[in-house]
């Protein structure tokens, strides 16, 4: 039996890991099972440099801290060694960063599945949401999209002036021959 100082840290561990997941804004959960020290710290430094909390973490605790949120569905995901990625600005970050390394080390980590906005996603959404462009890219897309039809609008004025203008043009020339 642990000792009540065992107890109260994990309680708080417990507390502060639900809280990190209650205001993420995705995080993915991975299989990293035989990854070696060189290629876990490239990636654990990308993950940091993004802004990306990435650890190692016991499945009764992870278990624990989702049972105090709507996260269910990822209990069933939490066997065999359990990392999770997190961040809480982009929710397509630590999905991207994952998915290329786990292409690059195929047979040595494995997305389990991952949330976003407080929905549990399965492995072939979390790979949709990996594939999607950058936040930038899509607020620029997103503004386009906004802007197009103004634009339009403008060049369909702007050649019916220019459409009178010429016709005005023509006239003033025919009356001046």
């Amino acid at each position: 039996m642990p000792s009540e100082k065992t107890l109260q840290k994990k309680r708080a561990l417990v507390d502060e890991l639900r809280n990190k997941l209650e205001n993420a804004a995705a995080g993915v959960i991975v299989d990293y099972k035989g990854i070696n020290v060189e290629n876990d710290t490239v990636m654990r430094k990308e993950l940091r440099e993004a802004g990306v909390d990435y650890f190692v973490l016991k499945n009764t605790l992870l278990r624990r801290a989702i049972a105090e949120t709507n996260f269910a569905g990822l209990e069933d995901v939490l066997k065999g060694t359990t990392s999770i990625a997190i961040c809480n600005d982009d929710p397509v970050l630590a999905a991207k960063i994952i998915a290329k390394y786990t292409t690059e080390y195929k047979d040595i980590i494995k997305i389990k599945a991952g949330f976003v906005d407080g929905r549990v996603i399965d492995i072939k959404e979390v790979g949709e949401l990996a594939n999607l462009p950058p936040r930038e890219v899509l607020i620029a897309m997103f503004l386009g999209g906004l802007n197009a039809p103004i634009s339009g609008l403008a060049n369909v004025l702007n050649a019916n002036i220019r459409g009178l203008a010429v016709a005005l043009s023509q006239i003033a020339e025919k009356k001046s021959a």
